[in-house]
Parts: structure tokens; C-alpha cells; sequence
């Protein structure tokens, strides 16, 4: 009978150690994963710096095999792992770098009353992805002639990953699209592994769809993207408040810059971040990370028009081929339209 306590105080143990064990594995291949992929790619001081904490890492676990010294191994890689924890603190998100020309210019925007002042619209001259005229506008839209809200979502390696964002339909005034993207300096190039590591800016480039959009479908090959729309249905109110936020964070990031994050700030998850400013908002959904079927989730929770079967409805909001023809036609925006049905909107 006393053997008992004595059994169940050395499971215990085991299990805290296992538990332990777990943690020095997670965070050791975190912090080498940090380390390596912080700043240039192949830097051989900040690999040596990643190999040697990996080290320090295996080591606390072997040494958790032994009795004797076990803590002072796990103080010792603890006390490595908080000055790591401090050096990642201290990476700071900047306005202030060599930026590649599509995302050097931020947009801003002033709102009186019912005017929203936009200023900064990106309006490329593409001739290819990478050879363009940079080219901006500012234009004025009143929030009481916003009519509707639409989702593109861009594919290009699978059904489960998109890029998606949305534009904002002004009626006579015009359609304002905004994407939330990663603001890469002219040495990077987009890695959804680095991005977990503050490897880059957060931005919200603000765009004539004949940029966002066209350059997508018609100069984009490799590899190529397939571009689908998706109408909106809902409280007109709700679209204004959306925007409005919009405008807060466009606002925002140009006065203080933030990281992009592949899994919690990105352009989907911010997107529905900014929702939540309605009431009645989205519920918060896996296919949300995985947001190539965010078009059926919207679909399941009635959010886009389901007078048609979803594969319809993705059938003709499929818009390569429509923005092909239209190209840089004045009447863009309605044209890649053609075809998709018009949901239903309220005013609250």
C-alpha cells in the first residue's frame, strides 16, 4: 500500500518531464527557424547562430535523461531561450525601407461627413508583371452612394490557399478595390514560411481594379492566377462601416507600421477582423486559415447570393477570361461583371 504514492508521484514526474521535453523540442526548432530566416537569406553568421542554439536545445534534452544536473541544463537553455525571446522582441516594423516599387508609395485618406478623400490609388501601367509605369490617383467617394461590396479571391497553387480582398462599389463613383498584402523591400521575395517571423510589413495597397485585378489575369504566368468575384449580399450600413474601418487601418498603418503574419495577419484573417465591427458578423471558421474556401463558407452562411448552386455561381465569377478582353477599357469594373448575379442589399 505504500508503494502507491510513491508510483503515482513517479508518473507524475515522468509526465512534468515529458511535458518539458515537448517544450525544449518546440521552441528549439522555433527559435532555429527564427534565427535562420531572419534577415538575408544564407547569412552564415545568423545560420552559425541557429545551428548553435539547436545545439543548446538538444543538449537540455539530453541532459534530461540524466538525474543529476537536469535543472541546471533546463535554467541554462531557459536563460538562452529569453535573451532569443528579447532579440525577437526588439524587430521593429518600419516605414523606412528600400520597398519594391508596387508597394512604395502608402495610401492614406480624410473622411468629412459623408466624403471619404482617398489619396495614393494605385493605377499601374503593365506591359508585364514586372515592367510597368507607376501611376496613382486621388478621388473623393461619398459613403451614401456605396451600393454593394465584392470578394476576389485569387488561386494559383490549389483549392485551399487563396489571395483574397475586396472592392468597394461606389455606383457612378466608381469601384475601389483593397488588398491587404505583404510589403516586400526590393531584396525579398514572398515566402509564407518567413512570414511567421516578422519578416515583413503589412500593407493595404489601395487600387483601380484595372491594377489589382487586371494584373492578375492578364500578366501574371508564372505561375498563372485564376481570378473569381463574388457579390456580396447583406446591410448596406454593415459595407459602410466595413469601409470606414478600412480607412482606420489604411490610416494607421501609414502612421505606424505593423508585420504581416502568415497565419493571424494576413489578408484573410484581417478581413474578417474588420467584420467584426457589424453586428451578426461572421463566426470565426477554419476555412477562414484556409482560405481558398472562404467563397463557400460565405456561400453556407447565405453571406453571397444562393438563388444558384455554388458551382454556378464560381462558374461565372470566374473572371480571367473577361478581363482578358476588357484589358484597360474605361468600363472595366462593369465588364468583368458580366454575368454574375446581382445579390440583394438592404439599407440596414
Amino acid at each position: 500500500m505504500e508503494q502507491k504514492p510513491r508510483n503515482w508521484r513517479a508518473l507524475a514526474a515522468a509526465f512534468g518531464w515529458m511535458l518539458v521535453a515537448v517544450a525544449v523540442v518546440a521552441t528549439g526548432a522555433w527559435g532555429a527557424l527564427a534565427l535562420v530566416l531572419t534577415g538575408r537569406d544564407g547569412d552564415p553568421v545568423r545560420g552559425g547562430i541557429a545551428a548553435v542554439f539547436a545545439l543548446a536545445a538538444l543538449l537540455a534534452l539530453i541532459a534530461m535523461a540524466r538525474p543529476r544536473g537536469r535543472w541546471r541544463a533546463m535554467a541554462a537553455y531557459a536563460a538562452i531561450f529569453v535573451a532569443l525571446l528579447a532579440w525577437y522582441g526588439g524587430l521593429q516594423p518600419s516605414n523606412d525601407r528600400d520597398w519594391q516599387t508596387d508597394v512604395a508609395v502608402l495610401p492614406y485618406a480624410t473622411v468629412e461627413g459623408d466624403e471619404v478623400a482617398v489619396y495614393n490609388i494605385r493605377n499601374f501601367a503593365y506591359r508585364t508583371e514586372t515592367d510597368y509605369t507607376p501611376s496613382y490617383y486621388d478621388k473623393r467617394f461619398r459613403l451614401s452612394e456605396l451600393k454593394g461590396v465584392d470578394l476576389i479571391a485569387v488561386y494559383w497553387m490549389g483549392p485551399a490557399i487563396a489571395h483574397t480582398f475586396l472592392s468597394f462599389d461606389f455606383g457612378s463613383g466608381g469601384h475601389l478595390a483593397i488588398s491587404i498584402e505583404t510589403r516586400k523591400e526590393k531584396s525579398e521575395g514572398y515566402s509564407a514560411l518567413k512570414g511567421f517571423f516578422r519578416q515583413y510589413e503589412l500593407i493595404y495597397v489601395v487600387a483601380d481594379e484595372r491594377d489589382v485585378i487586371r494584373v492578375r489575369t492578364n500578366y501574371r504566368h508564372d505561375p498563372p492566377e485564376d481570378v473569381y468575384l463574388y457579390r456580396l449580399g447583406g446591410s448596406l450600413a454593415n459595407a459602410r462601416r466595413l469601409f470606414l474601418e478600412y480607412v482606420k487601418e489604411v490610416n494607421a498603418l501609414r502612421q505606424q507600421p505593423a508585420f504581416y503574419n502568415t497565419l493571424t495577419t494576413n489578408c484573410t484573417t484581417n478581413i474578417w477582423m474588420h467584420s467584426i465591427v457589424n453586428p451578426a458578423h461572421l463566426p470565426f471558421s477554419w476555412k477562414i486559415l484556409a482560405s481558398g474556401y472562404v467563397p463557400q463558407y460565405l456561400y453556407e452562411q447565405r453571406r453571397i447570393d444562393t438563388r444558384l448552386p455554388f458551382a454556378e455561381l464560381q462558374r461565372r465569377g470566374f473572371v480571367n477570361v473577361r478581363a482578358q478582353a476588357a484589358d484597360g477599357a474605361p468600363d472595366f469594373s462593369r465588364r468583368i461583371r458580366d454575368g454574375i448575379p446581382v445579390p440583394r442589399m438592404s439599407e440596414r
